[in-house]
């Protein structure tokens, strides 16, 4: 069965729009290495400092703000081609993020050089009070140290994201676990990442300790791979591309669209889920498009729950979306002869496999990630 992909042609006609409307990609380039000589980085405040310093070794965690990382993804950062935009997907209970009733008004931390607080203190007061709304304000930091045979070394990077988020009272639930996104572009490398989410005030300081690492693009000389494989909902377009890290409830942004990622992987009966990654280590043709075909199976254990057609791209870049219907073909023999039906696949945990081929190079790579339907 033949699906069409129209979530990749509108995302790739959403990169040209993004490289043709706003300034060209080297010009994005020049101005934020100009920037980066301009200014210094963001600081993180001593208060986290400390906590930093105190558990970096021993990776030992602060439950002042209770959090967890679900899960990391990272995908190609255009216009960097050494790096990948890195997305973090945070769990933490709606109270934890201090939403309460607001007033307007906030006393914030003084979080880098002079030049830089009017504008941050505009960003953190943006809300106004509005009755039945509750808002949340406090702050991420992230701190990148380079990791050297397991050791924490230099700070690479210091990232300060704001947060200020609004929600209807009556649907709020203190209690409920929420998925919170914050991405940033890193270049490749070994990390060590410090996370940080605290009280406006800094009177609460939670924290968590994890390794990454990123892989260079440029690296995937003799062999395919994937960026991490990830299922979303929905991909509506962002009014503008987002320019700086930000906050999000539910969902995350990359270039100039707002996934909202199927986080849990679960599917109803009848439905259909998305995939979608990016592939290193694929090869363009004569034409500048690379020629990829994927064989899409589900498995239930080993057995062979469901097969489509295999999928053929001719894309500008290797990037990849395809929706999958979770729907099977059955044979039924009656008296009167046999007759062919769909049916949805019976709920219960699969793994959705990929069989990626290059058809330009001939190289190839399997991937897997688990779903559930119910």
């Amino acid at each position: 069965m033949k699906i069409r992909h129209l979530v990749t042609a509108a995302l790739l006609s959403g990169f040209m729009l993004f490289w043709i409307s706003s300034p060209s990609l080297s010009a994005f380039s020049e101005k934020r290495q100009k920037k980066t000589q301009e200014f210094k980085p963001i600081y993180i405040p001593k208060e986290v400092k400390a906590v930093f310093e105190k558990g970096i070794q021993t990776r030992e965690v602060r439950s002042d703000v209770p959090f967890s990382i679900h899960k990391v993804l990272y995908l190609p950062f255009f216009s960097m081609p050494q790096s990948l935009h890195t997305i973090f997907l945070f769990k933490i209970k709606n109270a934890d993020l201090g939403f309460a009733p607001d007033s307007g008004t906030s006393a914030i931390p003084q979080l880098q050089e002079k030049k830089k607080e009017k504008e941050k203190e505009e960003a953190l007061t943006a809300f106004e009070a509005v009755p039945g709304k509750l808002q949340a304000r406090s702050n991420i930091f992230l701190q990148f140290n380079k990791l050297e045979g397991g050791v924490p070394g230099a700070v690479a990077f210091e990232v300060y994201v704001p947060v200020n988020m609004e929600v209807e009272s009556s649907n709020f639930v203190p209690d409920k676990e929420e998925i919170y996104s914050v991405g940033y572009s890193l270049p490749a490398g070994n990390y060590l990442v410090s996370i940080a989410m605290t009280s406006q005030k800094l009177d609460k300081i939670g924290t968590q300790y994890f390794e990454l690492s990123l892989p260079d693009p440029a690296s995937f000389t003799d062999k395919l791979d994937t960026t991490p494989l990830f299922l979303f909902k929905s991909m509506p377009d962002l009014p503008v591309p987002e320019t700086k890290p930000t906050a999000h409830k539910d969902y995350f942004t990359y270039y100039n669209y707002q996934f909202e990622p199927n986080v849990e992987g679960i599917a109803s009966a009848g439905d259909y889920i998305q995939v979608f990654y990016y592939i290193f280590g694929a090869q363009p043709g004569a034409d500048g498009k690379y020629t990829i075909e994927v064989n899409y199976e589900v498995l239930k254990g080993e057995e062979k729950a469901l097969r489509w057609a295999p999928q053929s791209y001719n894309y500008p870049q290797p990037l990849i979306d395809q929706p999958l219907p979770l729907v099977k073909n059955v044979i039924i023999k009656s008296e009167s002869g046999e007759k062919q039906e769909q049916r949805p696949l019976e709920p219960g945990k699969y793994t959705l496999s990929l069989g990626i081929s290059d058809k330009v190079s001939g190289k190839s790579v399997t991937k897997t990630i688990d779903f559930e339907i119910k």
